[in-house]
């Protein structure tokens, strides 16, 4: 007799499954293919993540030093504004108004500007408290370098005077422009320096009486006379300095002619 009931299908050789393996003995690929999208994502960061972090490190900076490269741009001139506070438009006067002047390609050139910068040792004067920090930062400044022009009120210029920061501004007129220093002899303008005085010994002896070695020379040009400079109405007199080891002294003689538009 027939019998009811369900029977068994017999599966085609193909269709059965194969026999289940131990993660262990996948290959890598095998491994690789049973994963997820997230999975694979995870382990490649558990074990490539030390190479992939010095990987962007050193992408970054090659990414950088091109970035440097492609936009860097040659300072002609450094310039600082010590005691002396200017508007916006006396700003930009003296910065890209000497650069169009000059012809300078800004795309590839710059002149720095520093302002913010206050020397006095009056401890009631509102900007004592930044003498410090513009100590600190001439003081760098000069040892790499990067000043070349300063333009000051008298406390600033006598502190450059007697540290013997400042060029012999006839001398170097004379030798560098000749028909310029004739235009501004009037108003060259001579300072003290001091080479040598006791001054540490009274720190630790009061009883001392102060002595000191001096010397005095042309040190700066009273621009008063000075187009922009007048027409800016400074209350005090502004003094034009170049610093004495500037390795771009014509391009300071440069920005003294500009400012009294010869």
């Amino acid at each position: 007799m027939k019998e009811f009931g369900p029977k068994e299908r017999k599966m085609p050789v193909d269709e059965k499954k194969a026999p289940h393996r131990s993660l262990e003995s996948l290959t890598e690929k095998e491994k690789w293919d049973s994963m997820s999208n997230a999975r694979r994502a995870q382990y490649i960061w558990d074990y490539y993540k030390l190479p992939i972090a010095v990987g962007l490190i050193l992408l970054y900076m090659i990414g950088y030093t091109v970035y440097r490269h492609v936009t860097h741009k040659d300072t002609v001139l450094y310039t600082a504004l010590i005691n002396v506070s200017v508007g916006s438009d006396l700003e930009a006067q003296l910065g890209e108004g000497f650069l169009a002047d000059q012809g300078v390609d800004t795309s590839k050139n710059t002149l720095s500007l520093y302002t913010g910068w206050y020397l006095t040792d009056d401890e009631m004067n509102e900007y004592h408290e930044y003498t410090y920090a513009t100590r600190m930062k001439v003081l760098a400044a000069l040892d790499s370098e990067q000043l070349d022009v300063v333009l000051m009120n008298r406390e600033a210029f006598d502190a450059f005077a007697q540290n013997g920061y400042l060029y012999n501004i006839e001398e170097l007129l004379q030798e560098t422009d000749p028909a310029l220093y004739e235009k501004l002899k009037d108003a060259v303008v001579s300072n003290m320096e001091i080479l040598e005085d006791n001054a540490e010994d009274m720190v630790f002896d009061s009883t001392l009486e102060y002595v000191s070695e001096t010397t005095e020379y042309p040190m700066a040009i009273d621009l008063s006379e000075a187009g922009m400079i007048r027409d800016a109405g400074f209350e005090d007199t502004v003094y034009f300095g170049i610093v004495g080891n500037t390795p771009r002294r014509d391009t300071a003689v440069a920005y003294l002619r500009y400012l009294f538009a010869f």
